[in-house]
């Protein structure tokens, strides 16, 4: 039995992940800051914090898994204005941590198969569209340059002998995305309105444009690159941009709220530094290499997060 683990198993991507490596027959590890945080069924919980050395090396020299996800980070572009520090050390120094260790696995004859959830935000403000695995890194928030830096460390371990891959990850949601993100506002307020409960959404840059995608495709990109031939970067995108009032329109229609533009503001105290205008990126290599394509397009995966919002509304 192929034995997986995976960092940030409590979140969106993990969870999807989990039900797809469980469904194929995985024995399936994950990553928990706390001991008693809820795993998805089936899987087998480690309690280690990313943020203390030593505590992941641990368990992957117990474990010694054939596949390793790394998804957790601390994701926010406002947070990594609010804390660089933190931000630095999840989501670059926990993975050279974690690289030096699989890669001494490896000398030891153990060799795990390594995939970093890496994110688009790390070319900043690009400038080509759409971005491919060539594109020039410019970040423009400290996220961004801790997600390059991972990058970064990825390549250059592969280039040591490691099987470390690279999914550079364009927006992706499902209704398992958390209220802390534009999108789950959105389809949230939407719902709210719709049944009374709340009059008024409050956005900050309805103008950026952004690539978005259904998260169960993308975690199948995730497995469809550790089970690869060789270890490589990968752009995993739908290739079409939708800017955020797209969104909001997409999902207030769903909701029943036809008068949306009225229900709207636009707070200054909302945007972010550094925010690119356009991300849409070219999933050409994945498709050629790993098989890979979407299945879901932007209008449906909008009105999938309404209806379960919708849904909790009406149980609540």
């Amino acid at each position: 039995m192929t034995v997986a683990l995976i960092s940030g198993i409590t979140g969106q991507d993990g969870s999807y992940l989990a039900e797809l490596l469980l469904a194929g027959g995985y024995e399936v590890h994950g990553l928990t800051r706390e001991a008693d945080e809820a795993v998805t069924p089936g899987v087998v919980a480690h309690r280690a914090d990313l943020a203390v050395e030593g505590d992941v090396a641990a368990v992957l020299s117990e474990l010694r898994p054939d596949e390793f996800y790394n998804l957790a980070a601390l994701s926010s572009v406002y947070q990594s204005w609010e804390d660089p520090v933190a931000t630095a050390r999840i989501n670059g120094l926990a993975v050279a941590e974690l690289l030096a260790a699989l890669r001494d696995l490896g000398q030891r004859g153990h060799e795990v198969r390594f995939v970093q959830a890496s994110s688009a935000e790390m070319f900043g403000a690009p400038r080509e569209t759409p971005q491919n695995e060539r594109t020039g890194i410019r970040p423009t928030s400290p996220y961004g340059a801790s997600k390059a830096y991972a990058h970064g460390l990825v390549g250059a371990y592969r280039a040591a002998g490691v099987f470390a891959s690279s999914a550079i990850l364009y927006n992706h949601e499902s209704p398992r995305r958390s209220s802390a993100f534009v999108t789950r506002k959105i389809t949230e307020a939407a719902a709210r309105i719709s049944a009374g409960l709340q009059d008024r959404l409050e956005l900050g840059n309805t103008a950026a444009r952004r690539d978005w995608g259904w998260a169960p495709d993308y975690v199948d990109a995730l497995h469809r690159a550790a089970t690869a031939e060789h270890p490589d970067d990968f752009i995993i995108a739908t290739g079409v941009s939708h800017s955020v009032e797209d969104f909001v329109r997409v999902a207030f229609e769903r909701a029943g709220v036809d008068d949306w533009r009225s229900r709207l503001d636009v707070a200054d105290s909302l945007l972010r530094t550094g925010d690119a205008a356009d991300q849409v990126g070219d999933a050409a290599h994945a498709r050629e290499v790993l098989g890979w394509e979407p299945t879901t397009g932007f209008e449906e995966l909008v009105r999938r997060m309404v209806d379960a919002d919708l849904a909790l509304v009406a149980r609540a």
